[in-house]
């Protein structure tokens, strides 16, 4: 993708560009997930898929190609979904992008401790600190990690903030696919 730092690691390349794919998607979307696979690999063993997505022409030669899957299902939670994922040995890594609502540090003391899950979404979706988020995080078999964050009011390719550590339990969730 064009505005993807060349300079990054093949595992933020990936997760750059999924973030850039959402984008374009717009807000407002479902959960998406990506296998992530070995750019060279595919090209070597899945040709007429590799020239499908146009990898055929490339010059580069290391790298991640994010391939989405079928749709992640709404009717259930999320980490339930996850935890019924197995990736063949061709899958290098995985990934998701998901949007939430976020609330900044400071109104963690403000929380209600007695509400249940649904109460409690219902008060962070009319807190007035509340910010829209699309989280994508991409995990390898090896345990390489990496997000990139997006803020709705700051939609911008310039303002994606990434990093390995933010979304660590959405990472964990993703590493446990890759567990026996």
């Amino acid at each position: 993708m064009s505005n993807t730092p060349m300079a990054a690691s093949p595992l933020t390349r990936a997760v750059l560009e999924i973030d850039e794919y959402a984008s374009g998607l717009g807000w407002d979307q479902p959960a998406r997930l990506f296998a992530l696979v070995d750019t060279a690999r595919l090209r070597t063993q899945e040709p007429s898929l590799a020239a499908q997505l146009g990898l055929d022409e490339e010059r580069e030669t290391t790298g991640l190609t994010p391939i989405e899957q079928d749709e992640v299902p709404t009717d259930r939670a999320l980490d339930e979904f996850l935890a019924t994922i197995a990736w063949p040995d061709a899958v290098a890594g995985c990934a998701l992008t998901v949007e939430r609502l976020m609330l900044p540090p400071s109104a963690e003391a403000q929380v209600p401790q007695d509400l249940g899950e649904a109460q409690l979404a219902k008060w962070v979706a009319e807190h007035p600190e509340r910010q829209e988020v699309r989280m994508t995080v991409a995990v390898l078999r090896d345990g390489a990690r990496e997000s990139a964050l997006r803020l709705r009011e700051k939609d911008s390719a310039t303002e994606v903030l990434t990093g390995s550590d933010l979304v660590p339990g959405l990472a964990e969730a993703l590493a446990a696919t890759f567990e026996d």
